[in-house]
């Protein structure tokens, strides 16, 4: 964790445009007012094929009341891939995980840019990042594994972070604090 410690505070979420096969590029900002759950996958990890196939069911359940999840496949682009190899690759993950959101793609770079980790930092995915409707994040996994990455990821705690950005008020303009942010975001 290389040495930083979590944060209590909701911290503002960045800008993060990424590619959804047949729809172009889409803008992080545009889910405003939703409860998002964004997802930084591989789409050859079973662990991923596995956390799309429980949030799809989040999906389902909650999508009318406001939740969004999102899927980023980051090894789309991997060794040179053109952009039609990557939405091949994109739409073949969603249609064989039955993922009932979208799913695109960015670069690696872009990845660790948004989640603010650098590339010496070891990195298990997915890599979730939960953002309520005012656009903070709240939970972030940690880059590795270990109790950090299950309080946010492991799919009680998981679905216990979304329920409660959830039940956040919408109309006020004061913003509640978290109760915690498994993060080693820099700030």
């Amino acid at each position: 964790m290389a040495g930083q410690s979590p944060s209590p505070e909701p911290r503002k979420a960045p800008e993060l445009a990424f590619t959804i096969p047949g729809e172009g590029e889409k803008l992080l900002s545009q889910y405003r007012g939703k409860v998002v759950c964004l997802e930084f996958i591989l789409t050859t990890c079973p662990h991923c094929q596995a956390a799309a196939h429980e949030i799809t069911k989040y999906q389902q359940e909650l999508g009318k009341r406001g939740f969004q999840a999102i899927d980023i496949a980051i090894n789309a682009l991997d060794n040179m891939h053109k952009p039609a190899e990557a939405e091949q690759m994109v739409q073949d993950f969603a249609r064989t995980y039955q993922v009932g959101f979208p799913v695109g793609y960015i670069p690696r770079p872009q990845m660790m840019s948004f989640l603010n980790v650098t590339p010496a930092e070891r990195m298990v995915v997915p890599q979730v990042v939960l953002i309520d409707r005012k656009g903070f994040i709240h939970y972030q996994t940690s880059p590795d594994s270990g109790p950090l990455w299950d309080a946010v990821a492991k799919d009680t705690n998981l679905r216990q972070h979304i329920d409660e950005l959830m039940a956040a008020p919408t109309t006020t303009s004061a913003h509640p604090k978290s109760k915690m942010v498994a993060s080693t975001a820099k700030h």
